[in-house]
């Protein structure tokens, strides 16, 4: 859906809101600070900008609860699977594994290194944080141009903190 009475200024201002985001990859947080700035500065001139600033910073901030869901998610997983990988008693990790009842037997002892215990857990976190950023990147760079051309577009998989 294309507005007409949208402003060139307010498009621009509103994919440079989409785009700033891919700021976190230079500044800590930026993908959060940047959007905020440039929202909360023209939030009250400009109504196109305010709904495609809460898109952006719900969405970023969905993606980071996302994220840190699947770290606490993996992190057992991961604690499990190093008793199979290191196979040591100290400080009686060996009784670890009771808790990890999944058997993966690849069989690939690497001097004296289990691959198979922890390639698979891995592999399946990799292949799901990989996902999260190829999701984050590839609906970024359709709002920034959903934004730049006018038209209105709301993030999948996003919990509407801002309203």
């Amino acid at each position: 859906m294309i507005t007409n009475n949208i402003t060139k200024h307010e498009k621009n201002l509103a994919a440079i809101i989409h785009a700033s985001t891919f700021s976190k990859y230079f500044i800590p947080f930026g993908n959060f600070i940047i959007p905020l700035v440039l929202w909360t500065a023209n939030k009250n001139e400009h109504v196109y900008v305010d709904n495609n600033g809460k898109q952006a910073l719900n969405f970023q901030i969905s993606m980071l609860l996302y994220s840190i869901l699947l770290g606490v998610i993996t992190i057992p997983i991961f604690v499990g699977f190093l008793t199979d990988v290191f196979d040591f008693d100290l400080f009686g990790f060996n009784r670890l594994n009771q808790y990890n009842q999944l058997s993966f037997n690849f069989n690939r002892d690497v001097d004296g290194i289990n691959l198979g215990s922890w390639l698979l857990p891995f592999g399946i976190a990799g292949l799901l944080h990989s996902t999260l950023i190829i999701i984050n990147i590839v609906y970024t760079i359709l709002a920034t141009l959903k934004a730049n051309k006018g038209q209105n577009f709301e993030y999948p998989f996003t919990i509407q903190f801002i309203k």
